[in-house]
């Protein structure tokens, strides 16, 4: 990872008497936040706490020193320096005068998407969700960078507080080749997002800070057009945004079903439930739960349904650490019975062009812990070829067959096992189990033999 920040900018801009110490403090390059407080000591805050940086308490002359060398204000009382991520937000008085200043430092951070490389790869929409401060503007910065530059897609942002593309009428370099659209207001966000579609025919539009309803239907409409979205918003988990009645359209929408005696016994539940509505506006949602840690729902659509259920879904959660592996774990593995006496495992999309040595660390694949097992595997709907050169690059202890009687499981296309129903015969009749996926990928095979080996 590779950090540009500008850090000298924002402190040409503060006073004198404390900037010094900001020059030679040794956690220069780990400061958050720089407060200033009329009447009370300059403050600067690091991810550990923060700590006093001069014995002089701040006058009014600081203040004025300050603001006279950042932009305007707006009306949301947020002003930047040019060419900077850098954003200074202000404090008033009754008589509208600035009390105090906040300062939070902007840094484009190189090489933090990398974890979820094949996620963008995909196409498919990604929601950010996270506490203030956690760092989903960073994020969603590289990710711009990336879409444009790597993977030459058309991308345009919705910058309302421009804190994405800095302060300046030129954006920052760290978007890339990424197009910027400033918004006047903030309660005019939604009106720029159909308006980035309509007239300048992006592939991605990415936003910051998904608010209010109006936001959350621009978002739906943009989906329904075929734009893949990339957006953030406040909370710290899936349960957040579905219980925030503004933000509800983003994964579907939700909804009061009443059912009739007999279905509410069978599901033993009450009559009135909740459902979801619609397909969700993004697909995947991204809790970043710490900065080395972010916990993936692959199918949004799915894992809203089972936390209306009561049902826990089986989460992914990626934990990385910088210049060594990322490792790919699960929470708990959902298995859904949609045959009568078989099990289909419903693996996600993990559409990534990887090499083998690529999934082996990510996946942290142990071959010592499945050089004990033997297994007879069917294949149906997947390519025999492909299966053998898993099995002979993972060198694990699984043969394949070509008559099902023989087999000890079944594997195969989701969509595929689930019209044959002469093979969901012979299998319940065997006791063979069925697992299915969605895509015949690399990526998911691989997923599905680590689920069945370890």
């Amino acid at each position: 990872m590779s950090v540009d920040e500008d850090l000298d900018k924002l402190i040409e801009t503060l006073p004198s008497f404390f900037n010094s110490h900001i020059e030679k403090h040794t956690l220069k390059d780990k400061i958050i936040e720089i407060v200033m407080d009329l009447g009370r000591r300059p403050e600067v805050r690091f991810s550990h706490g923060p700590e006093y940086l001069s014995q002089k308490f701040i006058s009014w002359q600081d203040l004025d020193y300050t603001t006279k060398r950042i932009g305007k204000f707006s009306t949301e009382n947020r002003a930047g320096i040019e060419r900077t991520l850098h954003r200074i937000s202000c404090i008033r008085n009754r008589q509208f005068l600035i009390t105090g200043l906040t300062c939070r430092v902007g840094r484009a951070i190189f090489g933090t998407i990398s974890v979820i490389r094949d996620l963008l790869e995909s196409g498919q929409s990604i929601l950010i969700l996270g506490k203030p401060g956690v760092g989903k503007t960073t994020i969603i910065r590289e990710i711009a960078r990336v879409l444009s530059d790597e993977m030459g897609k058309r991308v345009i942002i919705v910058d309302t507080s421009n804190e994405i593309a800095g302060d300046s009428d030129i954006p920052h370099p760290g978007i890339g080749r990424a197009r910027r659209m400033q918004v006047a207001q903030t309660n005019c966000q939604h009106q720029v997002m159909i308006e980035a579609v309509e007239n300048h025919m992006p592939q991605v539009i990415i936003i910051d800070e998904i608010a209010t309803e109006l936001e959350a239907l621009a978002a739906r409409t943009i989906a329904e057009k075929g734009v893949q979205l990339v957006g953030t918003t406040h909370g710290n988990c899936l349960e957040n945004v579905i219980k925030n009645p503004p933000l509800t359209d983003l994964i579907g929408g939700i909804q009061y079903v009443t059912l009739s005696d007999e279905e509410a016994k069978r599901r033993k539940t009450q009559k009135s439930i909740l459902e979801r509505k619609a397909y969700p506006a993004f697909q995947i949602v991204i809790e970043i739960n710490e900065q080395n840690s972010w916990t993936i729902h692959e199918n949004v659509q799915e894992s809203v349904d089972l936390l209306l259920r009561g049902t826990v879904s089986y989460n992914q959660l990626r934990t990385f650490i910088q210049n060594e592996k990322t490792y790919i774990h699960y929470k708990s593995l959902g298995v859904n019975s949609l045959f009568n006496n078989s099990n289909l495992v419903n693996t996600q999309n993990l559409n990534s062009q990887l090499s083998w040595s690529q999934i082996n660390n990510s996946l942290n694949f142990s071959k010592a812990s499945v050089s004990h097992k033997k297994i007879v595997i069917y294949s149906y709907s997947l390519s025999y070829n492909l299966l053998r050169e898993i099995i002979l690059k993972l060198n694990l202890n699984v043969l394949l067959t070509k008559e099902v009687k023989k087999a000890s499981l079944i594997i195969g296309l989701k969509k595929h096992l689930q019209q044959n129903q002469k093979l969901q015969h012979l299998a319940s009749k065997k006791k063979i189990p069925i697992y299915g996926i969605n895509r015949g990928s690399i990526y998911q095979i691989t997923k599905l033999f680590q689920f069945l080996m370890l």
